[in-house]
């Protein structure tokens, strides 16, 4: 439902756009927005209650079209700081960058509006794990990555980016030395930008 309501903002704001904007092969889009993570949390530890707040960074991705309909995105962005909670009541925090790279594809609908959807693979990187008192370690991840977004043309060169990211993220959680499980974080990502086609 937020997917489809990106695309029809997306589509309302193009309305007054002219002249075409269509990609063509060796070209390089980049773009750079706020980006969210709301992570989706299931605690398959055996600490019940273990969850994973969301947080908002800077969000920066790349697009080479290697055919003017497809093109490889690289996702990348400034850490993100999740809290974690127990019950609740913050626990500690980590840190993660998460880089996902995805096979897109953009279908032909107009020629001021983009719309795209891609697959690909993540890969989370979690550091500067903390609960006072205790060692925490969370496992990287690596998982699959769906995405939806749009592109809106500005002018011949910038565009208004509205996008959307499923993410696999599954960590093993070692407290001490002692493996409690896994955390599911699963979340759904978030970003709206402005683009700029070289």
């Amino acid at each position: 439902m937020r997917i489809k309501s990106a695309v029809l903002m997306a589509s309302m704001l193009a309305v007054t756009a002219g002249q075409a904007f269509a990609y063509e092969t060796g070209d390089i889009v980049v773009r750079a927005g706020v980006a969210h993570v709301a992570p989706s949390t299931s605690d398959n530890t055996n600490i019940p209650g273990l969850d994973v707040d969301s947080n908002t960074q800077l969000g920066l991705t790349g697009t080479y079209f290697f055919a003017p309909s497809f093109g490889v995105q690289l996702l990348a962005s400034t850490p993100f700081k999740h809290d974690i909670t127990l019950n609740g009541a913050k626990l500690g925090s980590t840190k993660q960058l998460p880089p996902t790279v995805t096979l897109q594809w953009y279908p032909k609908v107009s020629d001021t509006v983009h719309p795209y959807i891609g697959a690909g693979v993540n890969y989370t990187i979690f550091f500067e794990d903390d609960i006072p008192g205790a060692d925490l370690k969370l496992s990287n991840s690596v998982g699959l990555a769906l995405e939806a977004g749009v592109d809106v043309k500005l002018t011949e060169k910038l565009l208004l980016n509205l996008a959307v990211w499923k993410i696999d993220i599954n960590t093993d959680v070692k407290v001490n030395g002692v493996n409690h499980g896994q955390l599911e974080i699963d979340p759904l990502a978030y970003m709206v930008g402005i683009g700029y086609k070289f």
